[in-house]
């Protein structure tokens, strides 16, 4: 990713997701699907929630395919991503990613990077203002971003 400069003054919403799906936005998965729209757009905290997963998703075989090999983290930060766009489901005419749910609102994201070293936090529904040091600590390790 090229650097890119996060607007002054501004703080990174959290955005808590369960598992295995946030493992899956990581591996590409876009768009994610949510109840409700999102009005605000930039940049956001992935957060894997600290949920286990059910076993039957996980035999999913395109949940199977992006989770292959990866460690599916729990109650951490693990990327930060760039919400562009949401909207409500167009027809798979339109919406054509395996992942977009029909009469779903699809958030679509950019510029994914993902965490080496996820970082312990606790998140909340739908969306939460994380504290300075925990964006600090994910900042540290993303060095193309600037705050």
């Amino acid at each position: 990713m090229s650097t890119a400069t996060l607007p002054e003054g501004d703080w990174i919403p959290g955005f808590t997701i369960r598992q295995p799906w946030a493992t899956c936005i990581l591996a590409g998965k876009s768009p994610e699907n949510r109840p409700v729209h999102w009005p605000w757009r930039g940049w956001v905290l992935i957060h894997a929630g600290k949920k286990k997963p059910e076993p039957a998703v996980l035999r999913d075989p395109l949940v199977a395919t992006a989770i292959r090999g990866r460690e599916l983290h729990l109650g951490a930060v693990m990327g930060i991503a760039r919400l562009t766009d949401c909207h409500l489901d167009r027809g798979p005419e339109q919406c054509t990613s395996p992942w977009a749910q029909r009469d779903a609102h699809h958030l679509v994201l950019a510029d994914v990077q993902e965490l080496a070293l996820p970082v312990p936090a606790t998140g909340a529904l739908p969306a939460w203002k994380p504290a300075p040091d925990l964006v600090a600590q994910v900042l540290q390790q993303l060095p193309g971003l600037r705050a």
